[in-house]
Protein backbone atom coordinates (compact mmCIF):
# COMPACT_ATOMS: atom_id res chain seq x y z
CA UNK A 1 0.00 0.00 0.00
CA UNK A 2 2.82 1.84 1.26
CA UNK A 3 4.45 1.48 -2.47
CA UNK A 4 1.40 2.45 -4.31
CA UNK A 5 1.02 6.08 -2.49
CA UNK A 6 4.61 6.97 -3.38
CA UNK A 7 4.11 5.94 -6.80
CA UNK A 8 0.64 7.57 -6.98
CA UNK A 9 2.63 10.80 -5.61
CA UNK A 10 5.57 10.58 -7.73
CA UNK A 11 2.55 10.99 -11.06
CA UNK A 12 1.02 13.75 -8.87
CA UNK A 13 4.28 15.66 -8.68
CA UNK A 14 5.40 14.70 -12.21
CA UNK A 15 2.38 16.23 -13.69
CA UNK A 16 1.72 18.88 -11.41
CA UNK A 17 5.16 20.29 -10.72
CA UNK A 18 6.06 21.49 -14.31
CA UNK A 19 2.57 23.47 -14.04
CA UNK A 20 3.25 24.83 -10.94
CA UNK A 21 6.60 26.01 -12.00
CA UNK A 22 4.71 27.59 -14.99
CA UNK A 23 2.25 28.90 -13.22
CA UNK A 24 5.23 30.73 -10.43
CA UNK A 25 6.57 31.70 -13.91
CA UNK A 26 2.99 33.54 -14.94
CA UNK A 27 2.17 35.19 -11.55
CA UNK A 28 6.26 36.06 -11.35
CA UNK A 29 6.35 38.59 -15.03
CA UNK A 30 3.09 39.83 -13.17
CA UNK A 31 4.87 40.66 -10.43
CA UNK A 32 8.16 41.83 -11.94
CA UNK A 33 5.08 44.03 -13.93
CA UNK A 34 4.21 45.55 -10.65
CA UNK A 35 7.86 46.17 -10.09
CA UNK A 36 8.61 47.85 -12.45
CA UNK A 37 4.82 49.80 -11.84
CA UNK A 38 5.36 50.89 -8.40
CA UNK A 39 8.57 52.62 -9.47
CA UNK A 40 6.40 55.02 -11.61
CA UNK A 41 4.34 56.04 -8.88
CA UNK A 42 1.55 54.62 -6.53
CA UNK A 43 -1.22 55.99 -9.08
CA UNK A 44 -0.24 53.68 -11.27
CA UNK A 45 -0.41 50.50 -9.03
CA UNK A 46 -3.41 52.18 -8.01
CA UNK A 47 -4.41 51.99 -11.80
CA UNK A 48 -3.92 48.43 -12.62
CA UNK A 49 -5.09 47.35 -8.98
CA UNK A 50 -8.69 48.76 -10.96
CA UNK A 51 -8.11 47.23 -14.27
CA UNK A 52 -7.57 43.53 -12.46
CA UNK A 53 -10.45 43.67 -10.67
CA UNK A 54 -12.29 44.37 -14.01
CA UNK A 55 -10.49 41.66 -15.72
CA UNK A 56 -10.63 39.05 -13.44
CA UNK A 57 -14.55 39.51 -14.19
CA UNK A 58 -14.12 38.84 -17.91
CA UNK A 59 -12.21 35.88 -16.97
CA UNK A 60 -14.99 34.07 -16.08
CA UNK A 61 -15.67 33.08 -19.87
CA UNK A 62 -12.15 31.89 -20.03
CA UNK A 63 -13.21 29.83 -16.38
CA UNK A 64 -16.27 28.04 -17.51
CA UNK A 65 -14.52 26.83 -20.89
CA UNK A 66 -11.25 26.17 -19.20
CA UNK A 67 -12.94 23.85 -16.83
CA UNK A 68 -14.86 22.47 -18.64
CA UNK A 69 -11.88 21.28 -21.71
CA UNK A 70 -10.03 19.75 -18.48
CA UNK A 71 -12.66 17.37 -17.54
CA UNK A 72 -13.72 16.73 -20.99
CA UNK A 73 -9.92 16.36 -22.46
CA UNK A 74 -8.72 14.42 -19.67
CA UNK A 75 -11.33 12.21 -19.38
CA UNK A 76 -11.33 11.58 -23.03
CA UNK A 77 -8.00 11.39 -23.62
CA UNK A 78 -8.24 8.53 -20.43
CA UNK A 79 -10.34 6.56 -22.15
CA UNK A 80 -8.43 6.19 -25.21
CA UNK A 81 -10.52 7.95 -27.38
CA UNK A 82 -8.03 10.21 -29.56
CA UNK A 83 -10.11 11.48 -32.01
CA UNK A 84 -12.90 12.69 -29.93
CA UNK A 85 -9.61 14.61 -27.54
CA UNK A 86 -8.74 16.29 -30.73
CA UNK A 87 -11.94 17.62 -31.55
CA UNK A 88 -12.76 18.49 -27.83
CA UNK A 89 -9.29 20.64 -27.85
CA UNK A 90 -10.15 21.88 -31.37
CA UNK A 91 -13.29 23.14 -30.32
CA UNK A 92 -11.77 24.84 -27.34
CA UNK A 93 -9.94 26.97 -28.95
CA UNK A 94 -12.51 28.11 -31.72
CA UNK A 95 -14.79 28.42 -28.73
CA UNK A 96 -13.14 30.30 -26.27
CA UNK A 97 -11.61 32.78 -28.78
CA UNK A 98 -15.32 33.81 -29.97
CA UNK A 99 -15.85 34.50 -26.50
CA UNK A 100 -12.78 36.25 -25.55
CA UNK A 101 -13.60 38.41 -28.81
CA UNK A 102 -17.04 39.54 -27.56
CA UNK A 103 -15.85 40.06 -24.19
CA UNK A 104 -12.78 42.06 -25.40
CA UNK A 105 -15.40 44.13 -26.82
CA UNK A 106 -17.52 44.59 -23.59
CA UNK A 107 -14.94 45.60 -21.78
CA UNK A 108 -13.09 48.20 -23.99
CA UNK A 109 -16.59 49.86 -23.69
CA UNK A 110 -17.23 50.33 -20.36
CA UNK A 111 -13.39 50.53 -18.79
CA UNK A 112 -13.61 54.65 -18.35
CA UNK A 113 -16.47 54.05 -16.34
CA UNK A 114 -15.19 51.28 -14.36
CA UNK A 115 -12.51 53.50 -13.05
CA UNK A 116 -14.85 56.61 -12.58
CA UNK A 117 -16.59 53.84 -9.97
CA UNK A 118 -13.23 54.18 -7.59
CA UNK A 119 -11.58 57.27 -8.11
CA UNK A 120 -11.87 61.07 -9.49
CA UNK A 121 -7.88 61.12 -9.30
CA UNK A 122 -6.67 62.24 -13.40
CA UNK A 123 -3.24 60.42 -12.58
CA UNK A 124 -5.18 56.89 -12.22
CA UNK A 125 -7.52 57.24 -14.84
CA UNK A 126 -4.73 58.25 -17.43
CA UNK A 127 -2.81 55.55 -16.22
CA UNK A 128 -5.29 53.04 -16.25
CA UNK A 129 -6.56 53.87 -19.93
CA UNK A 130 -3.28 53.62 -21.56
CA UNK A 131 -2.76 50.19 -19.83
CA UNK A 132 -6.08 48.58 -20.25
CA UNK A 133 -7.36 49.76 -23.88
CA UNK A 134 -4.48 47.60 -25.14
CA UNK A 135 -4.59 44.56 -22.80
CA UNK A 136 -8.50 44.63 -23.64
CA UNK A 137 -8.00 44.65 -27.02
CA UNK A 138 -5.61 41.38 -27.04
CA UNK A 139 -8.03 38.95 -24.33
CA UNK A 140 -8.32 36.68 -27.32
CA UNK A 141 -4.91 36.32 -27.39
CA UNK A 142 -5.01 35.70 -23.69
CA UNK A 143 -7.58 33.15 -23.95
CA UNK A 144 -5.89 30.84 -26.59
CA UNK A 145 -2.47 31.10 -24.85
CA UNK A 146 -4.35 28.91 -22.20
CA UNK A 147 -6.24 26.38 -24.18
CA UNK A 148 -2.57 25.64 -25.73
CA UNK A 149 -1.62 24.81 -22.02
CA UNK A 150 -4.80 23.16 -21.39
CA UNK A 151 -4.44 20.61 -24.52
CA UNK A 152 -0.95 20.07 -23.55
CA UNK A 153 -1.70 19.54 -19.94
CA UNK A 154 -4.66 17.35 -20.31
CA UNK A 155 -2.66 15.00 -23.02
CA UNK A 156 -0.14 14.57 -20.34
CA UNK A 157 2.47 16.72 -21.56
CA UNK A 158 3.06 19.15 -18.85
CA UNK A 159 6.45 20.44 -19.34
CA UNK A 160 5.86 22.21 -22.70
CA UNK A 161 3.52 24.73 -21.24
CA UNK A 162 5.90 25.10 -18.47
CA UNK A 163 8.75 26.08 -20.86
CA UNK A 164 6.09 28.44 -22.94
CA UNK A 165 5.62 29.84 -19.63
CA UNK A 166 8.70 30.67 -18.81
CA UNK A 167 10.09 31.81 -21.65
CA UNK A 168 7.03 34.12 -22.23
CA UNK A 169 7.71 35.20 -18.72
CA UNK A 170 11.50 36.40 -19.50
CA UNK A 171 10.64 38.22 -22.39
CA UNK A 172 8.08 40.57 -20.27
CA UNK A 173 10.86 40.94 -17.45
CA UNK A 174 13.32 41.74 -20.78
CA UNK A 175 10.96 44.33 -22.27
CA UNK A 176 9.38 46.06 -19.55
CA UNK A 177 11.85 48.39 -18.61
CA UNK A 178 12.87 49.22 -22.09
CA UNK A 179 9.42 50.13 -23.37
CA UNK A 180 8.46 51.68 -19.98
CA UNK A 181 11.47 53.67 -18.87
CA UNK A 182 13.25 56.83 -21.01
CA UNK A 183 16.19 55.54 -19.20
CA UNK A 184 16.54 52.06 -18.10
CA UNK A 185 16.80 51.69 -14.66
CA UNK A 186 20.07 51.38 -13.38
CA UNK A 187 21.93 51.41 -16.43
CA UNK A 188 22.45 54.60 -19.00
CA UNK A 189 20.85 52.75 -21.80
CA UNK A 190 18.25 54.93 -23.33
CA UNK A 191 14.25 52.97 -23.10
CA UNK A 192 11.17 53.93 -24.97
CA UNK A 193 9.54 56.12 -22.59
CA UNK A 194 5.64 55.05 -23.17
CA UNK A 195 5.31 54.42 -19.12
CA UNK A 196 2.17 52.17 -18.40
CA UNK A 197 0.88 51.93 -22.42
CA UNK A 198 5.07 50.34 -22.49
CA UNK A 199 4.23 47.97 -20.01
CA UNK A 200 0.60 47.27 -21.21
CA UNK A 201 3.03 46.62 -24.68
CA UNK A 202 5.10 43.97 -22.78
CA UNK A 203 2.63 42.16 -21.75
CA UNK A 204 0.84 41.64 -25.08
CA UNK A 205 4.07 40.76 -26.99
CA UNK A 206 4.98 37.85 -24.30
CA UNK A 207 0.81 36.31 -24.44
CA UNK A 208 0.95 36.64 -28.14
CA UNK A 209 4.79 34.67 -28.25
CA UNK A 210 3.49 31.53 -25.29
CA UNK A 211 0.43 31.67 -27.78
CA UNK A 212 2.29 31.17 -31.51
CA UNK A 213 4.72 28.87 -30.19
CA UNK A 214 2.34 26.49 -28.55
CA UNK A 215 -0.28 26.70 -31.14
CA UNK A 216 2.81 26.07 -33.87
CA UNK A 217 3.94 23.24 -31.73
CA UNK A 218 0.03 21.51 -31.40
CA UNK A 219 0.50 21.77 -35.71
CA UNK A 220 4.11 20.29 -35.81
CA UNK A 221 3.29 16.73 -34.84
CA UNK A 222 5.86 16.79 -31.98
CA UNK A 223 2.62 17.04 -29.65
CA UNK A 224 0.70 14.36 -27.90
CA UNK A 225 -2.35 15.91 -29.32
CA UNK A 226 -2.31 17.29 -33.23
CA UNK A 227 -4.69 20.38 -33.73
CA UNK A 228 -5.92 20.73 -37.36
CA UNK A 229 -6.60 24.07 -38.76
CA UNK A 230 -9.78 22.55 -40.46
CA UNK A 231 -11.14 21.83 -37.46
CA UNK A 232 -10.62 25.64 -35.80
CA UNK A 233 -13.32 26.59 -38.84
CA UNK A 234 -16.52 25.70 -37.19
CA UNK A 235 -18.39 25.17 -34.15
CA UNK A 236 -19.72 21.87 -33.00
CA UNK A 237 -23.04 22.84 -30.73
CA UNK A 238 -22.87 19.10 -29.23
CA UNK A 239 -19.73 19.70 -27.42
CA UNK A 240 -19.27 23.37 -27.01
CA UNK A 241 -22.61 23.25 -25.04
CA UNK A 242 -20.84 20.94 -22.93
CA UNK A 243 -17.91 22.89 -23.02
CA UNK A 244 -20.41 26.07 -21.07
CA UNK A 245 -22.44 23.97 -18.90
CA UNK A 246 -19.90 21.45 -16.94
CA UNK A 247 -17.71 24.88 -16.12
CA UNK A 248 -20.95 27.03 -15.55
CA UNK A 249 -21.18 26.70 -12.03
CA UNK A 250 -17.38 27.26 -11.71
CA UNK A 251 -17.83 30.42 -13.58
CA UNK A 252 -20.59 31.47 -11.44
CA UNK A 253 -18.34 30.45 -8.58
CA UNK A 254 -15.69 33.04 -10.06
CA UNK A 255 -18.66 35.82 -11.22
CA UNK A 256 -19.76 35.93 -7.77
CA UNK A 257 -15.83 36.10 -6.44
CA UNK A 258 -15.48 39.30 -8.80
CA UNK A 259 -18.67 40.52 -7.59
CA UNK A 260 -17.06 40.31 -4.09
CA UNK A 261 -13.88 41.65 -5.67
CA UNK A 262 -15.35 44.96 -6.91
CA UNK A 263 -17.38 45.44 -3.86
CA UNK A 264 -14.59 45.20 -1.47
CA UNK A 265 -12.08 47.46 -3.74
CA UNK A 266 -14.65 49.92 -3.40
CA UNK A 267 -14.42 49.76 0.54
CA UNK A 268 -11.29 50.08 0.16
CA UNK A 269 -11.22 52.78 -2.12
CA UNK A 270 -12.72 54.59 0.61
CA UNK A 271 -9.36 54.56 2.69
CA UNK A 272 -7.68 56.17 -0.54
CA UNK A 273 -5.56 55.86 -3.80
CA UNK A 274 -2.53 54.29 -1.32
CA UNK A 275 -5.20 51.78 0.17
CA UNK A 276 -5.49 50.63 -3.35
CA UNK A 277 -2.22 50.85 -4.33
CA UNK A 278 -1.12 48.28 -0.82
CA UNK A 279 -4.36 46.27 -2.16
CA UNK A 280 -2.91 45.52 -5.45
CA UNK A 281 0.37 45.16 -4.45
CA UNK A 282 -0.73 42.43 -1.44
CA UNK A 283 -3.06 40.54 -4.19
CA UNK A 284 -0.04 40.21 -6.53
CA UNK A 285 2.54 38.85 -4.05
CA UNK A 286 -0.45 36.27 -2.69
CA UNK A 287 -1.45 35.77 -5.92
CA UNK A 288 2.41 34.42 -6.31
CA UNK A 289 2.51 32.23 -3.03
CA UNK A 290 -0.46 30.78 -4.09
CA UNK A 291 0.78 28.78 -7.55
CA UNK A 292 1.90 25.87 -6.25
CA UNK A 293 -1.16 24.82 -5.09
CA UNK A 294 -3.04 26.25 -7.75
CA UNK A 295 -0.48 24.11 -10.16
CA UNK A 296 -0.82 21.13 -7.97
CA UNK A 297 -4.74 21.32 -8.32
CA UNK A 298 -4.86 21.32 -11.90
CA UNK A 299 -2.55 19.08 -12.57
CA UNK A 300 -4.12 16.38 -9.93
CA UNK A 301 -7.26 17.83 -11.87
CA UNK A 302 -6.30 15.50 -14.75
CA UNK A 303 -5.12 12.69 -12.86
CA UNK A 304 -8.70 12.63 -11.24
CA UNK A 305 -10.56 12.83 -14.48
CA UNK A 306 -7.99 10.11 -16.46
CA UNK A 307 -8.70 7.73 -12.94
CA UNK A 308 -12.39 8.34 -13.67
CA UNK A 309 -12.54 7.86 -17.22
CA UNK A 310 -10.87 4.44 -16.36
CA UNK A 311 -13.66 3.40 -13.37
CA UNK A 312 -10.60 4.32 -11.24
CA UNK A 313 -12.29 5.76 -8.35
CA UNK A 314 -10.18 4.68 -5.10
CA UNK A 315 -7.09 6.22 -7.05
CA UNK A 316 -8.88 8.88 -7.65
CA UNK A 317 -9.93 9.85 -3.59
CA UNK A 318 -6.30 9.03 -2.72
CA UNK A 319 -4.62 11.56 -5.31
CA UNK A 320 -7.12 14.63 -4.11
CA UNK A 321 -5.80 13.47 -0.53
CA UNK A 322 -2.30 13.32 -1.56
CA UNK A 323 -3.09 16.90 -3.80
CA UNK A 324 -4.11 18.80 -0.75
CA UNK A 325 -0.84 17.88 1.19
CA UNK A 326 1.43 18.41 -1.12
CA UNK A 327 -0.07 21.39 -1.48
CA UNK A 328 0.45 22.68 1.93
CA UNK A 329 3.97 21.23 1.77
CA UNK A 330 5.07 23.20 -1.26
CA UNK A 331 3.04 26.19 0.36
CA UNK A 332 4.51 26.09 3.58
CA UNK A 333 7.80 28.83 2.64
CA UNK A 334 5.38 31.30 0.96
CA UNK A 335 3.29 31.11 4.35
CA UNK A 336 6.71 31.36 6.57
CA UNK A 337 7.52 34.51 4.30
CA UNK A 338 4.07 36.26 4.35
CA UNK A 339 4.26 35.89 7.92
CA UNK A 340 7.48 36.97 8.91
CA UNK A 341 8.55 39.51 6.63
CA UNK A 342 5.68 41.35 4.99
CA UNK A 343 7.63 44.29 4.90
CA UNK A 344 10.42 43.66 3.38
CA UNK A 345 8.42 42.28 0.63
CA UNK A 346 5.86 45.14 0.21
CA UNK A 347 8.91 47.43 0.05
CA UNK A 348 10.23 46.68 -3.06
CA UNK A 349 7.24 47.45 -4.69
CA UNK A 350 6.85 50.80 -3.44
CA UNK A 351 9.61 52.63 -5.01
CA UNK A 352 10.95 53.29 -1.74
CA UNK A 353 8.38 54.64 -0.01
CA UNK A 354 7.22 53.19 3.28
CA UNK A 355 5.53 50.42 4.03
CA UNK A 356 2.32 51.12 6.34
CA UNK A 357 0.99 48.70 8.93
CA UNK A 358 -2.83 48.30 7.35
CA UNK A 359 -0.74 47.12 4.16
CA UNK A 360 1.63 44.62 6.59
CA UNK A 361 -1.05 43.05 8.23
CA UNK A 362 -3.08 42.29 5.13
CA UNK A 363 -0.08 39.93 3.93
CA UNK A 364 0.04 38.70 7.42
CA UNK A 365 -3.52 37.67 7.01
CA UNK A 366 -2.82 36.33 3.62
CA UNK A 367 0.18 33.79 5.07
CA UNK A 368 -2.91 32.16 7.25
CA UNK A 369 -5.19 31.99 4.15
CA UNK A 370 -2.80 30.40 2.47
CA UNK A 371 -3.30 27.62 4.42
CA UNK A 372 -6.61 26.63 3.58
CA UNK A 373 -6.38 27.55 0.47
CA UNK A 374 -3.53 25.00 0.41
CA UNK A 375 -5.88 22.45 1.51
CA UNK A 376 -8.93 23.95 -0.92
CA UNK A 377 -6.74 23.70 -4.11
CA UNK A 378 -6.08 20.30 -3.17
CA UNK A 379 -9.88 19.03 -2.79
CA UNK A 380 -10.86 21.60 -5.61
CA UNK A 381 -8.99 18.27 -7.86
CA UNK A 382 -11.81 16.26 -7.11
CA UNK A 383 -14.30 18.50 -8.31
CA UNK A 384 -12.56 20.01 -11.13
CA UNK A 385 -11.15 17.00 -12.38
CA UNK A 386 -14.70 15.16 -12.28
CA UNK A 387 -16.91 18.30 -14.07
CA UNK A 388 -18.88 18.09 -11.03
CA UNK A 389 -18.16 21.64 -10.06
CA UNK A 390 -21.25 22.92 -8.57
CA UNK A 391 -19.83 22.01 -4.87
CA UNK A 392 -17.18 24.68 -5.71
CA UNK A 393 -20.13 27.37 -6.66
CA UNK A 394 -22.15 26.73 -3.51
CA UNK A 395 -19.03 26.98 -0.90
CA UNK A 396 -18.17 30.30 -2.56
CA UNK A 397 -22.20 31.42 -2.51
CA UNK A 398 -21.92 30.49 1.29
CA UNK A 399 -18.52 31.53 2.30
CA UNK A 400 -18.13 34.59 0.42
CA UNK A 401 -22.12 36.41 0.09
CA UNK A 402 -23.45 35.02 3.44
CA UNK A 403 -20.14 35.34 5.66
CA UNK A 404 -17.59 37.39 4.36
CA UNK A 405 -19.18 40.48 2.59
CA UNK A 406 -21.77 41.20 5.13
CA UNK A 407 -19.02 41.25 7.63
CA UNK A 408 -16.94 43.76 5.14
CA UNK A 409 -19.76 46.01 4.84
CA UNK A 410 -20.85 45.97 8.96
CA UNK A 411 -17.31 46.97 9.48
CA UNK A 412 -16.56 49.13 7.34
CA UNK A 413 -19.74 51.24 6.59
CA UNK A 414 -21.30 50.71 10.20
CA UNK A 415 -18.54 50.20 12.56
CA UNK A 416 -16.23 52.29 10.54
CA UNK A 417 -12.94 50.18 11.80
CA UNK A 418 -9.64 50.84 10.67
CA UNK A 419 -8.71 49.03 7.59
CA UNK A 420 -7.34 46.13 9.26
CA UNK A 421 -10.46 44.49 10.36
CA UNK A 422 -11.74 44.35 6.93
CA UNK A 423 -8.53 42.54 5.75
CA UNK A 424 -9.67 39.34 8.32
CA UNK A 425 -13.13 39.10 6.37
CA UNK A 426 -10.38 37.03 3.56
CA UNK A 427 -9.01 34.73 6.64
CA UNK A 428 -13.05 34.19 7.61
CA UNK A 429 -13.82 33.29 4.00
CA UNK A 430 -11.09 30.96 2.78
CA UNK A 431 -11.34 29.12 6.18
CA UNK A 432 -15.13 28.51 6.26
CA UNK A 433 -14.41 27.58 2.30
CA UNK A 434 -12.04 24.70 2.86
CA UNK A 435 -14.53 23.31 5.57
CA UNK A 436 -17.31 23.53 2.90
CA UNK A 437 -15.07 21.76 0.39
CA UNK A 438 -13.94 19.28 2.73
CA UNK A 439 -17.96 18.50 3.31
CA UNK A 440 -18.74 18.20 -0.29
CA UNK A 441 -15.69 15.65 -0.76
CA UNK A 442 -16.27 13.40 1.96
CA UNK A 443 -20.11 13.26 0.49
CA UNK A 444 -18.41 11.48 -2.81
CA UNK A 445 -21.14 12.78 -5.80
CA UNK A 446 -17.59 13.95 -7.35
CA UNK A 447 -17.59 10.46 -8.34
CA UNK A 448 -20.49 10.03 -10.78
CA UNK A 449 -20.91 10.08 -14.40
CA UNK A 450 -21.25 13.43 -16.08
Amino acid sequence: MLSQYKTMNRQIRAMSLPTMYGMLFTALYDMVDMFWIGMLDKEAVAAITIYLTLFLALEILNEVVGTSSVSLLSRSWGSGDIDLTRTIGEQTFVFKALLGSLGAIVLILVLPHFYRLYTDDAKVLSHGLQYGYLRSVFVPVFFSSYTVNTILRSTGDAKTPMRLLLASAVLNMVLDPIFMFSTIPATSLKGLGWGMFGAAVATCISYSFAFIAGFWYLQSGKAPLTIRVKGLLHLDWTIDKKLLTIGLPSGINMLLRSLITIIFLKLVALYGTVAIAALGIANRIYQFCGMPSNGLSMGSGILVGQRLGAKQFKEAHDVTLLSSVNGLIFSLPFILLLLLAPNQLLSLFLGGSSVSSEAASLLRIYGLCLIFMSISGGLGSAFFGSGHTRPILYTSLISGWLVQLPYALLVVLVLKLPLPWLWAAYLTGDFLECLLRYRYFLLGGWKQER
